[in-house]
């Protein structure tokens, strides 16, 4: 007889109960501050060029149209929104990422995201902490820049450290043949994850703001201390990463520069190069706002306020179940 699929959901009633309150929460905030919920498509052509993100790929026929991406985030075509002048902005979506599933991942997850026109990173961290706060009752956070939490957590300077004592750093973690192909933001990355995140937000909450340059994604990037830095946070509670927010990159010339950065880092690591979105750099071209956005997930937010560890305790069928 062959073993019967587990069919019971993973969470219980009180998680699905304190689910709903939360996005009757989240709804309530941004009806309060006349910020429109929007929808986008969870289908899209284009998959995006990150390369940390491996997107779903999806067997799609249309006219016009062959196959397609289960989207990582709905960036794209909200910035399309803001582009065609809604105004701020938000949405509460079910995004996809390949490969991801452990005690804070599952493949599948929802996600808030939230556009907020005229705004910068330092405004929109307040809002943030508005919110986050205000559904969880916790302190508000402190801010950290990136540079000191390496410093005080992982005794490195990132902005002067050598690759050899960066590399050495990182032994601890992967054999030698595995760090000769890390890149520098790779081992960096290694040294958050490891010695850094586990400490972060563990009293109060704390963001963590001014990522070097190489990390900016679709971030402003400004000069601070003498070296250049991304408008980017991070905001973490207990050592688990609640958001990614940036102040928007509204260049298209530059944004496709990075498309372009990211698809040769794609190739060096033997990922799969990318398609650029080219209906999301026409609209950034026609003019994208001065703005903020930022990407809270929501599954981690209903951790934090059930008291657990593991994501599948928050969701009725984690990939395994479904």
């Amino acid at each position: 007889m062959k073993n019967q699929p587990d069919w019971q959901p993973a969470a219980t009633r009180a998680s699905l109960k304190s689910r709903a309150q939360q996005s009757n929460f989240v709804r309530g905030f941004f009806a309060r501050r006349n910020v429109l919920e929007v929808e986008t498509p969870i289908l899209g052509r284009c998959g995006v060029t990150d390369p940390n993100l491996d997107g779903v790929s999806a067997q799609v026929s249309a006219p016009g149209v062959e196959g397609g991406w289960l989207q990582t985030s709905p960036e794209y075509h909200m910035k399309r929104l803001l582009a065609a002048d809604v105004g701020s902005i938000y949405q509460i979506s079910k995004v996809f990422r390949n490969g991801e599933r452990g005690r804070r991942h599952n493949p599948e997850f929802s996600m808030l995201e939230w556009y907020r026109t005229g705004y910068d990173d330092t405004a929109l961290m307040a809002e943030v902490s508005d919110l986050v706060c205000g559904w969880l009752n916790c302190p508000r956070p402190q801010i950290t820049s990136y540079r000191q939490a390496m410093i005080n957590w992982a005794d490195i300077d990132p902005f002067a450290v050598s690759e050899e004592e960066l590399r050495q750093r990182c032994r601890q973690w992967l054999e030698a043949e595995q760090l000769a192909d890390l890149s520098r933001d790779g081992c960096l990355d290694l040294l958050m994850s490891f010695a850094v995140e586990p400490n972060l937000g563990a009293q109060t909450p704390v963001f963590i703001t001014r990522y070097p340059a190489s990390q900016a994604s679709l971030a402003k990037i400004s000069k601070v201390d003498g070296f250049d830095v991304a408008h980017r946070f991070e905001l973490y509670i207990d050592g688990l990463e609640l958001c990614n927010g940036y102040w928007e990159l509204t260049c298209a010339n530059e944004q496709r520069g990075r498309f372009e950065a990211d698809n040769r880092l794609r190739k060096a690591a033997g990922k799969p190069e990318m398609d650029v979105d080219e209906a999301f750099l026409a609209a950034i071209e026609q003019g994208l706002p001065d703005c903020a956005g930022v990407a809270l997930g929501l599954d981690r937010l209903l951790m934090l306020k059930m008291g657990t560890r593991d994501i599948a305790d928050v969701l009725a069928f984690p990939i395994e179940r479904t």
